[in-house]
């Protein structure tokens, strides 16, 4: 008997629970997590939210430009949540479609408009930010006093952006893109005029940008990653991350949504990879789709929170007393809506030759709907009766020098292999039951350790509640073993509790440049900019924050920190409802202004968060100054010698000539000697190169 299997599964995830909990991978929280915080209790507000502040001051914010916020509504619409044809489960999971029976397609909710901004771009004194409506382009010249130049009404969602000379990258995945950009959307479920793929903009003229090349995908473009090659500067390359279901071929061709097992041609379980030649980019197409998710199998994950468990059991009990369906999805409770129910029941009755089902129709059905779902939502069979693992990654990190990537795939973790950009290899999967939604990556600079964030619930729910656990929806932090082996050490989430009208999650960031430290700025959504030291990945400690009330005390509306990134000396964080931040660094105990001078040093011509470049720090006394901060703080170096080495340093500073260099080469020698009885003698090394090279 087969039955018919409607859209619209996604409204249930209101009522999904957990059943069982999965066994938990040991590992250490923040430390430090505590109620008596400031950022408990802020007022709620749009414009005059409570703001919270430690070791971070905000310098400027500014409201979106007008044509991106919808003034009927002040969140300006929904955010980070899946387009209409890509529902998710309670833990944020893409629910994977059914290749044989596709989802009815809707022009009005495909069409609907989302004005959230997205994640964020920088060149010279430029940051583009990206939003589900377009872009916005602004100069940043004088970071307290950021002006928009360029705004683009370009609407497909998710509208991810990255730069590379005069050329603007953006993501279009929703079924309303076009390729005239055009704000009608689209109303066929097939059509010559959708746009789903990467657009690439000349931004030549920033005031006036102009598309000068659309590349179709099958799955369209949720996130992107621009890949520099150091061994050919003609051409960067695109690896698009799609989520959506496979579009028919009809509309292009070549797409096909079966398994790889069944069609080698498969547009499921791979990537696409664009070339694009710098000078003519009219010419990107794809030049490769590798399959960095072979033999991959569905990993154990954690159910949701046993309060909500409790609350959706008890609806789901009171709903089935009155004739509901119920089901269990992932371990939890769910109550199938009428929508979602009758196609199914009709198709019983008129497989029992009846034009309306009764109870024994019902009967049937309620004794077979489990097995239904289950065919249709889980991951599908493979071979030998085992589940696949995901048939896409969220987003990929690359670290070009290094020759590494990062690959955050939805239930994995991916290290890989991208000597060969065009190519890129697996070398090491990693999978945590904590973990519900493997969704971005942050190596720090060695690439000796990477993070890998969890956005638990997808972004549009709040889970940095007090009855959260601390190891769900958060960061985990993995080293890396000679480039061949993800071994995990800790994690780390926001510690303060959020209330449960603000979605928070761990979210977007990147490294500061200290020197000697790993740090890292990241965006929570509502959950706030968190600024942190994962140096010692076992012990990750918060160092500052910038947070804000909740959009509504009494209902959940979609805001917060999208992105969190730190360009050239400032931190910029797109506020999804609210605007654009601007932040600095304030100095602390746990940071030295020495630190924050040095880590001003390193200065970059563009930046994509996700093209991870290799920092380096010029000799300076500044970074001297650091080095010593940071013995004094950890204790790496005797009290006395400290003190008598920064008035050394500050006499070799004001002194010129012979008389600097070898009072710097003196000193240089003393801290080599130092070095073999310090308790941080690696530290102290590495401040004795800093002052041989200054006396250079």
């Amino acid at each position: 008997m087969k039955f018919v299997v409607a859209a619209g599964f996604a409204v249930c995830a209101a009522v999904v629970a957990v059943g069982a909990q999965e066994r938990q991978v040991p590992g250490k929280a923040v430390e430090g997590s505590t109620l008596n915080d400031p950022r408990v209790g802020l007022k709620p507000g749009f414009h005059d939210a409570g703001e919270a502040a430690k070791n971070l001051e905000k310098i400027s914010s500014l409201p979106k430009p007008d044509g991106f916020f919808d003034p009927k509504k002040p969140s300006g619409g929904p955010m980070d949540a899946p387009p209409p044809d890509q529902p998710r489960d309670a833990n944020g999971e893409p629910l994977p479609p059914d290749p044989y029976n596709p989802r009815p397609f809707d022009p009005v909710a495909s069409n609907r408009p989302d004005f959230t901004n997205s994640d964020l771009a920088f060149r010279d004194h430029h940051v583009f930010v990206g939003s589900f409506h377009g872009f916005n382009t602004y100069d940043v010249e004088r970071p307290n006093r950021p002006k928009l130049i360029a705004s683009v009404v370009c609407p497909g969602g998710q509208g991810d952006v990255s730069v590379h000379g005069h050329l603007l990258v953006m993501s279009v995945e929703q079924t309303r893109g076009r390729l005239d950009c055009g704000t009608q959307g689209v109303q066929t479920p097939v059509s010559t005029e959708r746009f789903r793929g990467i657009r690439i903009f000349d931004i030549s003229d920033m005031s006036k940008p102009k598309q000068v090349a659309a590349v179709q995908t099958c799955r369209g473009s949720h996130t992107h990653t621009l890949v520099t090659d150091p061994k050919d500067t003609s051409a960067v390359y695109i690896y698009v991350s799609g989520q959506a279901p496979v579009r028919p071929a009809e509309e292009l061709a070549g797409c096909s949504g079966a398994l790889p097992e069944q069609d080698t041609a498969s547009a499921r379980f791979r990537i696409d990879i664009i070339r694009v030649p710098l000078a003519h980019p009219e010419a990107s197409g794809i030049v490769s789709r590798p399959r960095i998710f072979d033999a991959l199998v569905d990993p154990p994950r954690h159910g949701a929170n046993p309060t909500d468990s409790a609350t959706a059991q008890r609806l789901a009990d009171s709903a089935q007393a009155t004739g509901a369906y119920v089901i269990r999805f992932q371990g939890s409770p769910i109550v199938l809506p009428p929508q979602f129910v009758k196609p199914m029941l009709d198709s019983v009755a008129k497989g029992n030759g009846r034009t309306a089902p009764n109870g024994a129709d019902s009967a049937a059905l309620r004794g077979v709907i489990q097995k239904i779902i289950d065919d249709e939502f889980l991951a599908p069979m493979g071979p030998g009766g085992v589940r696949h693992g995901p048939d896409q990654c969220h987003d990929i990190t690359v670290y070009p020098e290094r020759g590494v990537a990062g690959g955050a795939c939805a239930g994995y973790g991916l290290l890989l292999d991208i000597r060969d950009p065009a190519h890129p290899v697996r070398l090491a999967a990693a999978s945590d039951s904590n973990f519900a939604y493997w969704h971005s990556a942050t190596f720090n600079n060695d690439a000796s350790t990477v993070i890998f964030t969890d956005e638990w619930g997808g972004g549009v729910a709040p889970r940095c509640r007090a009855t959260d656990k601390p190891q769900w929806g958060a960061d985990a932090i993995f080293t890396v073993a000679n480039k061949r082996a993800l071994t995990f050490q800790g994690y780390y989430k926001v510690p303060a509790p959020q209330t449960t009208t603000e979605n928070c999650v761990a979210h977007n960031g990147n490294l500061i440049p200290v020197p000697g430290r790993d740090i890292m700025i990241q965006g929570w959504y509502q959950g706030g900019v968190s600024l942190f030291d994962f140096t010692d990945p076992t012990r990750p400690t918060e160092i500052a924050y910038f947070d804000r009330g909740p959009m509504d005390s009494t209902k959940l509306e979609m805001a917060g920190s999208w992105s969190a990134y730190w360009y050239n000396g400032y931190i910029y964080s797109t506020e999804i409802s609210r605007g654009l931040d601007v932040l600095e660094l304030q100095p602390s105990a746990l940071l030295t202004q020495n630190e924050i001078d040095a880590a001003q040093l390193v200065k970059v011509a563009y930046q994509n968060v996700q093209d991870q470049q290799h920092m380096t720090w010029p000799a300076s006394f500044v970074v001297a100054r650091a080095c010593l901060d940071q013995l004094e703080r950890s204790r790496g170096l005797a009290a006395g010698r400290i003190g008598a080495v920064r008035t050394a340093l500050a006499s070799a500073e004001r002194a010129t000539g012979q008389g600097r260099r070898a009072a710097l080469a003196t000193l240089a020698t003393g801290l080599e000697r130092d070095a073999a009885s310090a308790v941080d003698g690696a530290k102290v090394r590495v401040l004795a190169g800093v002052v041989r090279a200054l006396g250079r």
